[in-house]
């Protein structure tokens, strides 16, 4: 180490621990937890001296040994009271940059600690750290602030919280300049620090791998535990701690994980896929076009809109209504519910080409049953598929071939596990206006249908849906049609309307019941009554609330030409989205039907861009990503009013694409793009 004083690494440990007594001098291996610790700290290239602050408690006089057999200064205070203990500490040195590092740390990385002060060292500002939001391990924790302010926080701060957190009050404090060490990818999951007698176990399996040396890095410790997960399980039940600033939400979200796999039911509501850490996550009431959090917090949703469920807004009282007046007369008994008919009658009335329905009530549902009802049909099993059509077996087969054909269409990442393997070359996946792959698939397999969604990020080329429809007809296969997301968006019923180009079977789901779930299988009579030739059912597909919604979302739809609003809404979100870009000089793709609009920033950093759309947008009350699905409780009003909150938001990332730098900007973790394990 250096030996003129700049900067100093305060070391807070005591030997009291709740979780796990007397830890700090716990071996590991041949040294001390503590002893190991000091060690690793040496390496760094920027720290000058280390302190060790401990309690007055006579349990801590051990620790007051060891710092004078290892020559460190030591400053002894009041054991709750650990924001004053730290401004004692750096009276002893001629520091003017503190380092702030807990004992139960002891795999802290040289480097890591060299970054975050660099970062403190080369900006103008009061406080840098990485965990602000935390993307590395648990363990590798890191503050750096300057003696003036930690004094400042000691005068101030009146909190008994805050004086036991030491940095509370600085992360609180609008005035105090931060930054933060991001790493590009999220490992604030893994745990390598010391609470529990299970992290101990670890770290020292750990050193022991790395022969008792500690000179190895924490990317060592990650390609160990890509070799080894087993020895990393040990620990993983206890969770990470991130103090007051997290949200209601947020801190659901942390209790869903312990229990539920993924954390919820749907890969598309994962907070991760929005503003990591930083989503609100869970909601406690909606209405037209706002949502409520579980903390009472309002927004107007400018993203999902129950992903593409409520075209007619949230809680729409005259669907409500239906569903209620039902609920009231009863939604389930041992006879089937009238409605049904009544639907099934509606659909086919809309789509003069079918003749019968299925219902269910989840689009994965569907199109599984769609699926078997034409290999039913023609008795052969091989699909053709372009878009994306679920999570079972049939489907995820696709990826059993070396290529994951699957990462084009909408959720890269997915893997088969869990399906049969024999399933295996069943399923072959072209690309969207890609004529030569279709007819190299049907020249080489005996397919039973084509499955495909009839647009979605862009339009067919001119004759492609009619050269698709002819070469099923010419070959015997059935053409399915997925409208689960398109249908209702552009026309009254299916977007093959619109085209003029008629399937043999089409799936509705989401729009359908505005929120309702409630899905459906249509299509020929000779193919459909296949149906009645294998099994297909189950109880709950019987209930009464999804048709009895459906019937009056279709009564409202047709009245108020919802398709016709939500498609005008459309048009003028793009040019809104088109006219910022150009003003703001950033070039932007835009992309889907006009009532389900996309753009993405076109950089480098268009994730991390997508990442900073939405933390800035949360902070005006606005659900906002790059992705749109409009309702008819939108209006230009609010599209206005998003528009320029947004160019606020655009002018930053411009500034950063010229000679900025967005993680400085960033306060939560880059957005995950498609589907990762959690934990």
């Amino acid at each position: 180490m250096n030996s003129k004083v700049i900067t100093a690494a305060i070391l807070q440990a005591r030997m009291s621990s709740k979780r796990l007594p007397g830890k700090v001098l716990a071996k590991v291996v041949n040294k001390s937890i503590l002893e190991f610790q000091i060690e690793r700290i040496k390496n760094c290239d920027l720290i000058d001296e280390i302190i060790i602050a401990t309690t007055v408690n006579s349990s801590d006089d051990v620790i007051e040994d060891l710092s004078k057999k290892l020559s460190l200064k030591i400053f002894r205070g009041h054991e709750d009271d650990v924001l004053a203990r730290y401004a004692g500490a750096a009276k002893l040195t001629k520091a003017e940059n503190i380092v702030r590092l807990t004992a139960d740390c002891p795999l802290i990385d040289p480097e890591i600690i060299d970054e975050v002060i660099n970062i403190f060292k080369t900006s103008n500002i009061d406080y840098a750290s990485n965990t602000n939001p935390p993307t590395f391990p648990d363990g590798l924790d890191v503050e750096v602030f300057s003696k003036k302010v930690l004094f400042l926080a000691n005068d101030l701060s009146k909190d008994p919280f805050e004086r036991e957190h030491v940095t509370s009050w600085l992360i609180k404090n609008k005035d105090i300049r931060k930054k933060n060490l991001f790493n590009p990818e999220d490992f604030s999951n893994l745990r390598w620090t010391v609470d529990y007698p299970e992290d101990l176990e670890l770290i020292v399996k750990i050193v022991k791998n790395f022969n008792m040396d500690s000179n190895f890095s924490w990317k060592d410790i990650l390609n160990l535990e890509k070799k080894d997960k087993n020895i990393f399980q040990i620990n993983q039940k206890y969770k990470r701690n991130e103090g007051s600033n997290i949200s209601d939400g947020q801190k659901l979200w942390g209790r869903a994980k312990k229990v539920i796999p993924g954390g919820n039911m749907l890969l598309s509501k994962r907070p991760e896929l929005f503003l990591p850490n930083g989503w609100p996550t869970y909601f406690s009431k909606t209405k037209g076009s706002k949502v409520w959090d579980i903390s009472g917090k309002q927004y107007i949703d400018m993203s999902l809109m129950g992903v593409g469920t409520n075209i007619l807004g949230y809680s729409n009282k005259y669907v409500d209504e239906a569903v209620k007046n039902n609920i009231n007369l009863g939604n389930m008994s041992s006879f089937n519910c009238p409605e049904e008919v009544y639907l099934a009658e509606k659909l086919v009335e809309m789509h003069t080409w079918a003749d019968m329905v299925r219902f269910a009530r989840t689009g994965g549902e569907a199109n599984a049953i769609a699926i078997r009802i034409a290999r039913a049909a023609t008795g052969r099993d091989k699909i053709a598929i372009c878009g994306y059509h679920g999570w079972h077996d049939w489907y995820l087969a696709t990826n059993h071939k070396e290529d994951k054909k699957l990462d084009e269409h909408l959720l890269p990442g997915l893997e088969p596990n869990g399906v049969p393997k024999c399933l295996k070359g069943t399923i072959y996946s072209f690309s969207y206006n890609n004529l030569d792959q279709l007819k190299k698939i049907i020249e080489n397999n005996n397919l039973a249908a084509v499955k495909m969604e009839v647009e979605r990020n862009i339009p067919p080329n001119p004759g492609f849906l009619e050269e698709v429809r002819r070469l099923c007809d010419e070959n015997d296969i059935i053409l399915i049609f997925d409208e689960c997301t398109s249908g209702f968006r552009e026309t009254y019923g299916g977007l093959h309307l619109k085209y003029n180009v008629f399937p043999d079977m089409a799936i509705f789901g989401k729009a359908l019941g505005n929120g309702y779930a409630i899905t459906s299988i249509i299509g020929k009579q000779q193919i459909m009554q296949a149906a009645q030739k294998t099994f297909i059912s189950s109880t709950f597909w019987t209930e009464r609330i999804g048709p009895t919604a459906a019937l009056k979302v279709l009564e409202i739809m047709e009245k108020e030409k919802s398709w016709e609003k939500i498609t005008k809404l459309g048009i003028y979100l793009r040019e809104g989205w088109k006219k910022l870009a150009e003003e703001n000089n950033l070039k932007i793709n835009i992309f889907g039907i006009p009532a389900l609009s996309s753009f993405q920033i076109v950089s480098n950093y268009s994730r991390e861009y997508k990442t900073f759309i939405t933390q800035e947008m949360l902070k005006v009350g606005y659900l906002a990503a790059k992705s749109c699905y409009l309702s008819t409780s939108h209006d230009e009003l609010i599209i206005d009013s998003y528009l320029e909150n947004l160019d606020s938001v655009f002018k930053k990332i411009s500034f950063c694409e010229k000679n900025g730098n967005i993680y400085d900007y960033l306060n939560h973790p880059i957005c995950h793009s498609g589907f990762k394990r959690l934990n």
